[in-house]
């Protein structure tokens, strides 16, 4: 075994071989520390989805709420440690990506066919999601600061695709290390402050009795499947997990897994942490009257909710580009191998560009934040977070997009398109 242990090549097979993984953002830089994993893991985990908890108890209730909260935990940190030993389960070979460990296991094309469109839709379903909740943070924030103020929800989601054409043109994924940790610690801290200001609600206002949002049986049902696509929506971090362990760097004395694993556990329990308190307390406060985003429910004190929803902007500032990286890397692959497009600046310029336009598009045409998060958490999320557990992941993957369908119907009735 080498001591530089190779990457595995399903999937990306190429005429340069190494050099063109010596370019890709994936497998460009292998100089990660165990710490890096910690904040990556958190920012791609603690995302708009721990906002969305206390809606998805509002409509599963009290204690079926909090059981699909702690059975998601367990599953899925089970899970991302299987995903943590597949990295190198063949002795001297890396499987940096998610198609390439597929493809090992199931076959060159079946298992890379599999898994790819899988993860893909993970992916961009996390992107069109995050470009939503940026313009609706935004907006929100500058609406708590001038309560005279009024603007479209679509001129802020514009905002956020500019910010997106820029960073996008980093090189790599370390290269993003900067504005990953700053996500981490706005993730964390749009969670502390999303709960202090709940509990601080709740002991004035709290409900007199806490009952699900629905009031008939058919409702209820839809409501149900909304709810653990929520929950599922809220662990979609998996979906990057083989390439986070990508950038670290891996010997046969000191394989990957092991910083990785550290960075992973650190990770977790903060994920466990902030996802109880925020879903315990949002749904304590308002009961089924609660917002699905638990921070616009929260209106007081003023200047303190702007300043949350200002942290959850650069939150997913950072939490975009980590669920981009990806996309990036298998267009990058695409391009050259197949299009035989030359790597290089003005490649990367126009592929990114074009998808950050194209999510953005997507963001200003459905921007129904509760109903994506159920509808893609159930439909995408399943397959790499839940999967393990079989039983539990197909059958997410098939009922929970119907509750969030019916959600985005439902919402759809008063919106108005580009408003």
């Amino acid at each position: 075994m080498q001591n530089n242990i190779e990457s595995g090549t399903a999937g990306t097979a190429q005429p340069q071989g190494k050099d063109l993984n010596d370019w890709l953002p994936i497998t460009a830089s292998r100089k990660a520390k165990w710490y890096y994993s910690a904040f990556h893991n958190v920012t791609a985990m603690v995302g708009a989805g721990v906002l969305g908890l206390p809606f998805a108890i509002s409509q599963l209730g009290w204690i079926p709420g909090v059981i699909a909260l702690v059975a998601s935990w367990v599953i899925t940190f089970y899970s991302l440690w299987q995903l943590v030993e597949l990295h190198e389960v063949v002795p001297g070979v890396r499987f940096d990506r998610y198609p390439e460990l597929g493809a090992y296991c199931f076959g060159p094309k079946l298992g890379y066919w599999c898994v790819m469109p899988q993860q893909m839709l993970v992916q961009i379903a996390t992107d069109i999601v995050y470009m939503v909740t940026g313009g609706k943070s935004l907006l929100k924030f500058v609406e708590l600061l001038d309560p005279h103020f009024h603007s479209r929800l679509t001129y802020f989601i514009l905002i956020f695709v500019a910010v997106h054409l820029v960073l996008s043109q980093a090189p790599n994924f370390n290269s993003l290390k900067s504005v990953s940790l700053l996500a981490a610690v706005m993730s964390i801290a749009y969670t502390m402050l999303a709960v202090v200001a709940s509990i601080k609600r709740g002991v004035h206002h709290r409900p007199e009795k806490y009952t699900v949002r629905s009031h008939t049986e058919v409702g209820k049902f839809f409501d149900v499947l909304n709810g653990v696509g929520t929950v599922a929506f809220a662990f979609a971090g998996h979906s990057v997990v083989l390439e986070i362990q990508a950038t670290i760097p891996s010997t046969p004395e000191v394989p990957s897994k092991k910083p990785m694993w550290k960075g992973c556990v650190v990770a977790y329990l903060i994920v466990a942490f902030c996802y109880i308190t925020v879903a315990v307390s949002g749904y304590w406060a308002f009961g089924a009257e609660v917002e699905d985003d638990v921070l616009i429910s929260l209106k007081h004190p003023a200047w303190l909710i702007a300043f949350g929803n200002f942290m959850v902007f650069l939150h997913v500032v950072g939490s975009y580009q980590v669920f981009a990286m990806p996309v990036f890397d298998l267009m990058e692959s695409y391009l050259v191998q197949e299009m035989h497009f030359t790597p290089g600046r003005p490649l990367r310029l126009v592929a990114r560009s074009s998808y950050v336009l194209l999510t953005g598009l997507i963001g200003i045409c459905i921007p129904f934040f509760g109903g994506l998060l159920g509808f893609f958490g159930g439909l995408v999320f399943s397959s790499t977070s839940y999967f393990i557990s079989i039983i539990v992941g197909v059958a997410i993957a098939i009922l929970a997009p119907i509750g969030g369908a019916r959600q985005i119907v439902v919402s759809s009735k008063t919106y108005k398109m580009f408003s």
